[in-house]
């Protein structure tokens, strides 16, 4: 193990110190897009403006045949595309795949100065990030980048699960997690075949009427994700790490999306996957703090002064642990509003009437 005082230099000589604290920018959704395919590259441009996040998918929804022209696509996308204040994210192939170490030897020499994150998936312990950590740090150094390219695990295993509080420290470079709940249900045996979501089949059910006991009895459907989707906020928080919930399968059902986002926002995450255009406006609206929250939160920080003691507000006590929670949601709503003029002045209106 490394001592604490030797955990923020460089890992190569000639790399760019490691970060000490990661930034926070707008990142309601990461939208996902195949750069091999041309219709999706050409539809780039017009779709980063509209994107907090825009990542380049080389791993499992390109078939094998493809890897290689997804590969040199993203770095010709990349190249080209003027992103502004959207970020840039790739998604390499597992680091057990015949094409992970490629992914990283090409694009960080050739693009590696637009590339804000590395996702990299199937990440089962601290020794995974470790490796990514110091091939970045040398591939880094060589190509003469001047700050450090960051790094997504996804939590897709059991085993990954298990190892969530050491993959979120292993290393400066960690920026977040994201819950990978497809083959975390076959890695945990599930008996389930939606890629996120609920099941109908996971429920309580109402005790039975003493009465009647033979009477329907109310059915309350569960979420699937909850423990592995709080475990993994909880590890994010403690290091300082960003959480994400993943993607959303069932793109027809725009109501079960929304609901499971906003499920992941409420639990504390910043973010969303979008794997489809319609997904991209759910993201954004569920993880927008409402304006009359925001609008609320700001009477609240006002009331208190300078956070201490407790004052009554519209019936309610509010004292030094709700200043708090409302802080986190007018933090949110600022940095928003300095990214989204629509939301601001949303947001600025709903203050002005509360």
């Amino acid at each position: 193990m490394r001592s604490p005082k030797d955990f923020f230099r460089p890992l190569a000589v000639g790399a760019p110190d490691p970060v000490r604290e990661i930034p926070f920018r707008p990142s309601r959704m990461i939208h996902f897009f195949d750069p091999s395919n041309e219709k999706m590259a050409a539809k780039v441009p017009s779709i980063a403006p509209k994107v907090d996040i825009l990542l380049g998918n080389l791993e499992d929804a390109v078939q094998a045949d493809r890897k290689e022209a997804a590969r040199n696509g993203l770095v010709e996308i990349a190249s080209a595309t003027d992103f502004g204040d959207t970020q840039l994210w790739t998604r390499v192939n597992s680091l057990d795949s015949p094409w992970g170490l490629d992914d990283l030897l090409t694009l960080v020499p050739a693009v590696g100065h637009k590339l804000d994150v590395i996702m990299v998936p199937k990440v089962e312990g601290a020794e995974d990030i470790h490796y990514v950590d110091r091939l970045l740090a040398q591939l880094e150094a060589k190509a003469g980048l001047e700050r450090p390219i960051l790094v997504h695990a996804i939590l897709e295993t059991a085993t990954g699960v298990a190892n969530v509080e050491e993959i979120a420290g292993a290393s400066p470079r960690m920026q977040g997690m994201s819950l990978g709940p497809a083959d975390l249900a076959a890695s945990r045996r599930m008996k389930t075949t939606r890629v996120g979501g609920g099941h109908p089949g996971y429920l309580v059910r109402q005790d039975p009427d003493a009465a009647n006991p033979e009477a329907p009895r109310a059915t309350y459907q569960q979420d699937l994700w909850h423990y592995t989707l709080a475990r993994m906020v909880d590890a994010c928080v403690a290091h300082g790490l960003l959480p994400f919930y993943g993607p959303f399968g069932d793109i027809r059902d725009t109501t079960a999306c929304e609901d499971q986002f906003r499920n992941a926002f409420l639990l504390g995450c910043v973010g969303a996957w979008s794997l489809h255009p319609v997904q991209i406006d759910i993201a954004k609206r569920v993880f927008s703090p409402e304006p009359a929250d925001v609008a609320w939160a700001r009477k609240v920080i006002d009331a208190m002064g300078d956070g201490t003691g407790a004052v009554m507000i519209d019936g309610k006590m509010q004292d030094d642990a709700t200043v708090k929670q409302c802080r986190v949601v007018a933090e949110l709503a600022d940095s928003l509003a300095a990214r989204d003029a629509d939301l601001a002045a949303a947001y600025a209106a709903a203050s002005k009437e509360a």
